[in-house]
């Protein structure tokens, strides 16, 4: 397994700043109704954080002890609070059936191979309630030559799924959703939108039908 903690420990918050297109998702998941939330895979709680701000009721967990330990105090720093709790995206997750009114993964759920991630996709459908949203990104694969500093040396172990040989992420696996791809394994929900962001990271915002 990566060892997320020793990334953590090494690098701190790596990332503070939310999404560029997170406000369009809070709008979406307020005009739904919506005030449960799940961050699969909270890294270090910026998203926790923002949405604990905004006054949801959040829930978040994350591989990582040392990731689960920062969100907690960035948590406390602001006098914020949330559910969070440490555990493995491809296991069953620790909540009820239909709780949540939207999952947000960001750049997360392509660290795996692709038996794991259908498991994690069918956790998402599990615990979010019938209409609820989903919003999930991971990475573009660019074809062509990159710069050395650039160059990760992956290695393709499946269909679609590489393992960096290089870089801070190296040993961890990135699986590349096709175009073709997503609807396939979200098969369970209406997709609404598949676009790209201004960091080149492909996003979807879908709902789980409701029958």
């Amino acid at each position: 397994m990566p060892d997320w903690d020793k990334i953590f420990a090494e690098r701190g918050r790596v990332f503070t700043d939310p999404h560029s297109d997170i406000e369009r998702v809070v709008k979406l998941i307020r005009d739904n109704d919506g005030s449960r939330i799940l961050d699969l895979g909270c890294g270090t709680g910026r998203y926790v954080v923002h949405f604990a701000r905004l006054g949801f009721d959040v829930y978040a967990f994350d591989a990582s002890p040392k990731a689960i330990s920062m969100t907690q105090d960035w948590l406390k720093e602001e006098n914020l609070e949330a559910n969070l709790c440490e555990h493995q995206m491809e296991d069953p997750f620790p909540y009820e059936d239909n709780v949540f009114d939207a999952v947000i993964s960001i750049q997360v759920i392509h660290h795996n191979l692709m038996k794991n991630i259908k498991r994690t996709i069918k956790e998402i459908e599990r615990v979010l309630r019938p209409g609820g949203i989903l919003f999930v990104t991971f990475p573009v694969l660019h074809p062509g030559p990159v710069s050395e500093e650039d160059d990760w040396k992956l290695v393709e172990v499946e269909e679609g799924t590489y393992i960096p040989q290089r870089g801070w992420e190296s040993g961890i696996p990135h699986h590349y959703f096709t175009l073709e791809e997503i609807p396939i394994e979200f098969h369970s929900f209406d997709i609404h939108d598949i676009y790209l962001d201004e960091t080149e990271h492909r996003c979807v915002i879908a709902k789980l039908r409701l029958s």
